[in-house]
């Protein structure tokens, strides 16, 4: 299996399944002398931990982290970051309900597509690495890079901007900061918060799951990241959001309302500010313009799935028989993952805007002539 390792200077390798005995996170390019601790990187993964509220999965997962590899006395020493989670809820019952229904496609899950490409071998107990227990090491990275861009004076912050249709007002990030993680749902607009508690809670007992969107903001970015051609900046923020399992869509700034607009709608006008550097009056491209990052907030949206495991009959086939069967699904399941994604998107925004950052600094160093204007 390929494709487990993103980034070039902030390089992240995770390995693990759903009910393997742990999961891993190798974090390179991690600087020397920065300090960190188990307790700093648990703070992240308790906001995406499982069984907190009646909103996520009941499954009993405590997360708890420890870095194995890269720190002595409570600072890095410039070698590979080794971070590692052992799964402590795997009973049998669960292990047997999955081996119950190893034959079949669940619909919305990668039953089907991993059997083409793995054949007989394919991990069938829960999803195995296709999981969303995965996104638990993502986190973890993500808490370091976190940690580093804090002393850069970046910060990421997200929310979640819609639920089953119900939409949170616009937010600044002054108003998203003030009510962060204020809810079970993760919206900042408490408001909102409530109706879509509500909604979920009744689709759960319908036995049905509940789709979203989750909004992602970066204030302190500095302009001049990102690679054209192929490696814009959104290019590869978008491919760390797109590789999120649960994430459909993705769009920047005003998105895909830019299709409804005129140039002069949708240019976002440059203008001198107070200290003499470049602004822009409105930011519709999402704080990146030419896939270079050009000084203001960057926001991004992602499109987050309903849970693929429900509790209605569904029809599916028996991949060993080549039959048509009926799934009833009785697994452990989020009745919706949009609040618990939140700390997933953050983290993949976090780890692409350092690692651009690393690249940036390098290149930027080198560099012959200067830049007075930003």
């Amino acid at each position: 299996m390929l494709g487990n390792t993103f980034g070039r200077m902030f390089r992240v390798t995770a390995c693990g399944e759903s009910y393997g005995d742990a999961l891993v996170a190798i974090v390179d390019g991690c600087p020397a002398g920065l300090e960190i601790s188990d307790a700093e990187i648990q703070k992240e993964l308790d906001t995406r931990r499982p069984g907190t509220s009646p909103l996520d999965s009941p499954r009993q997962e405590t997360d708890q982290v420890h870095i194995f590899a890269g720190v002595r006395d409570g600072f890095t020493t410039g070698a590979p970051l080794g971070l590692i989670i052992y799964n402590v809820d795997r009973h049998d019952i669960h292990v047997k309900q999955y081996f119950d229904a190893k034959d079949l496609v669940r619909p919305g899950h990668a039953e089907y597509t991993y059997m083409i490409k793995y054949g007989k071998y394919a991990d069938w107990c829960g999803a195995g690495r296709a999981s969303g227990r995965e996104t638990c090491m993502r986190v973890a990275a993500g808490a370091v890079a976190k940690k580093i861009l804090a002393g850069q004076g970046i910060e990421v912050l997200g929310h979640t901007c819609e639920c089953v249709g119900i939409k949170s007002k616009p937010l600044t990030f002054e108003e998203v900061k003030a009510h962060y993680r204020k809810n079970h749902i993760n919206c900042a607009d408490p408001e909102a918060a409530e109706k879509m508690i509500a909604r979920v809670l009744k689709i759960k007992d319908e036995g049905d799951t509940a789709g979203g969107a989750v909004e992602v903001i970066a204030r302190g970015v500095p302009p001049g990241l990102g690679e054209p051609v192929f490696d814009k900046l959104n290019a590869t923020i978008a491919h760390a959001l797109m590789s999120i399992g649960a994430v459909r869509g993705v769009e920047f700034g005003a998105g895909f309302r830019v299709s409804k607009m005129k140039g002069s709608e949708c240019n976002d006008i440059p203008y001198v500010d107070s200290e003499g550097k470049v602004r822009f009056k409105t930011n519709k491209a999402g704080g990146i313009e030419g896939g270079i990052s050009n000084g203001e907030d960057i926001v991004v949206r992602v499109a987050v799935k309903p849970t693929a495991t429900i509790s209605i009959d569904q029809d599916t086939v028996n991949m060993a028989t080549m039959t048509s069967e009926k799934l009833a699904a009785i697994t452990r399941r989020d009745p919706t993952i949009t609040a618990r994604l939140v700390a997933v998107a953050e983290s993949m925004v976090r780890i692409t805007i350092l690692d651009h950052l690393m690249m940036w600094r390098g290149y930027d160093a080198i560099q012959t002539f200067e830049h007075p204007w930003t």
